[in-house]
């Protein structure tokens, strides 16, 4: 693994998800095979396969605190081309810090990760006037997690924490994509910890050799998702889970 602390010039960037996306670390230490943020290396220039690399943006808190000074308040999605809480983020704080910063100033905040992590911030959490906090979980299979998603989280681990959020107060979210096999196993297993679901599909095909590899080409059909995708909708609103199929 190739860490490299870097100094940014910015660290709030426009978002098509979210008025802001704020990245503290680029590359991640999770290695999803699926990850739509390899087409960062396009513009990072690393060399390494992704998941292989993390560059830490150390001046993170330092921008951000004369950036939310400058900038219109919007809400702010933490993160969009990492996960702010991969194992990197124990040392550095550099999520917490940033999260501290928004709170602080009354920033709406949208978190996002695989990682129990999170609770160890959820004392700032708890201070927020606008924050929700998402988990993305994509199958309910430990076998599919660790085919596509060998350095990220047990799937029970995610889910405890969900629940723990959920149980603080915290708004809370699932994330379903990319929607994987094994998953319809999901709708049970959220019953109590997600305040919403998002289901979407896989868009990239940076995946491709690996369902080749384990003879799972049926799960990139157009079928299996609108099949699924309607299947999981199903079984959350029956569950009293509002569910949102996005394609």
């Amino acid at each position: 693994m190739q860490i490299k602390e870097v100094k940014a010039k910015s660290i709030l960037s426009t978002s098509q998800v979210s008025d802001y996306a704020l990245n503290p670390y680029v590359g991640c230490q999770h290695a999803c095979v699926y990850c739509y943020a390899k087409f960062m290396k396009r513009f990072t220039g690393h060399k390494e396969e992704w998941g292989a690399f993390v560059d830490v943006k150390v001046n993170a808190p330092e921008l951000l605190a004369r950036e939310v000074k400058k900038k219109k308040v919007g809400r702010v999605w933490i993160s969009g081309v990492c996960d702010p809480y991969q194992p990197l983020e124990r040392k550095y704080r550099l999520t917490r810090t940033c999260l501290d910063i928004l709170v602080r100033n009354d920033w709406p905040v949208t978190v996002q990760t695989k990682s129990p992590l999170v609770l160890r911030d959820i004392e700032i959490l708890r201070r927020a006037s606008d924050v929700e906090v998402g988990f993305t979980i994509t199958t309910a299979d430990e076998r599919m997690r660790k085919i596509f998603e060998p350095g990220a989280p047990p799937i029970e681990k995610r889910v405890a924490a969900l629940k723990a959020l959920r149980a603080e107060g915290i708004k809370t979210f699932a994330m379903i994509a990319p929607l994987l096999p094994g998953a319809e196993g999901l709708p049970a297993l959220l019953k109590d910890s997600a305040g919403q679901v998002l289901v979407d599909r896989l868009n990239y095909h940076y995946a491709d050799a690996v369902y080749k590899k384990y003879g799972m080409q049926w799960a990139v059909k157009d079928s299996f998702f609108r099949e699924k995708g309607e299947e999981l909708r199903k079984a959350f609103v029956k569950n009293g889970i509002p569910c949102q199929v996005l394609y």
